[in-house]
């Protein structure tokens, strides 16, 4: 009995899976670590059908002839703007093109996935919003389903965050803009969170180095923004105080909520040895059974971030949570950020 339920149950399971299916056509504008270790793992999973890759140079493109059977390498952005058949279109390239790339998809009339930054500045934003057409950003984070419980948590009425702590460290990043390739990540998470920020008091501590402390109408939080740490121990904690307790979150891939000790007549219990710390384990990666929800590309949201641009190029109910007007708040901080001595 239970061995046939178990078998229902995973026939089910597959069915729905191979149930969803994607027929428009997509472009992918790109091809480096980044988007080979997290977009395309996904794609593949999801059965979503590449016609092209767009990369730079003629070799790759024939490589990518061989590599991907049915797919179309090229150099021409206007080659597959100009094909009816696409309707949407991934960019992970340099970010310093994502600007004019985006704004040739969009003008194309095709959706677009643009990996962060989507460009440089609130002007070449305001530029993009203007155009119209669907567009999601390549902010993972909000998908990630760890962030997810928490905002759900923050949202409720039943508590009310207080305050914060976020530490976002790696080691040296001489390849790029550290504010709006890295920084991008944490600034955002908090705007998204708590609402649009106020810098109460800034300071820079080296070339690539922040301590700030933040307003949010009334959320009050401190972040250390650093590439002087190391890339084998990166990390990112966030640390929420609220009403009823202390949320911690590790990177995307464990949340825990410890209650705050009752406190009687002033006294907290937990110091005469009546009560102990109660934490609870909201989400947690399992690194063990090799399931989806185990995948670090699912905790890490990229998983349901493609999901959602692919169901909305589909025409079927998606949650865009990373449109670019969204983006507003975030890029006023990163410019506020710039400014800083």
């Amino acid at each position: 009995m239970i061995k046939e339920l178990t078998g229902r149950f995973k026939r089910i399971r597959s069915e729905q899976f191979l149930s969803r299916t994607y027929c428009a056509g997509y472009a992918f504008v790109g091809m480096g670590q980044h988007s080979l270790t997290n977009l395309y793992p996904v794609l593949s999973y999801l059965g979503i059908p590449l016609r092209y890759v767009c990369v730079t140079s003629e070799a790759k493109a024939r490589q990518i002839e061989k590599k991907y059977p049915g797919v179309r390498g090229t150099t021409s952005l206007d080659e597959i703007l100009s094909d009816p058949d696409v309707k949407g279109v991934f960019v992970a390239a340099s970010p310093s093109a994502h600007f004019s790339i985006a704004s040739k998809v969009l003008g194309s009339g095709k959706a677009l996935f643009i990996e962060k930054p989507p460009c440089m500045s609130s002007s070449e934003l305001e530029s993009l919003i203007s155009m119209g057409g669907f567009a999601e950003v390549g902010l993972q984070k909000r998908y990630a389903p760890a962030v997810q419980i928490l905002k759900s948590k923050l949202s409720s009425r039943l508590d009310k965050a207080l305050s914060y702590d976020i530490h976002y460290v790696t080691g040296a990043y001489p390849e790029g803009d550290a504010l709006g390739e890295l920084y991008i990540h944490p600034l955002d998470l908090v705007n998204w969170l708590f609402g649009k920020a106020e810098i109460l008091s800034l300071r820079k501590t080296a070339d690539n180095d922040y301590v700030l402390m933040l307003d949010h109408g009334g959320v009050v939080g401190t972040m250390e923004l650093s590439t002087g740490f190391s890339w084998d121990d990166a990390r990112e904690d966030l640390t929420v105080r609220t009403r009823t307790g202390i949320y911690q979150l590790h990177n995307t891939g464990s949340l825990s909520f410890t209650a705050r000790p009752a406190v009687v007549l002033g006294v907290p219990l937990e110091k005469i040895g009546l009560a102990e710390p109660r934490e609870s384990v909201l989400a947690e990666r399992n690194s063990f059974s090799p399931v989806l929800a185990g995948n670090i590309v699912y905790t890490q949201g990229f998983y349901d971030e493609i999901l959602a641009f692919a169901e909305a190029v589909e025409g079927r109910k998606s949650c865009n949570l990373s449109s670019l007007e969204s983006l507003r708040d975030t890029f006023s901080l990163i410019e506020s950020l710039r400014k800083a001595k």
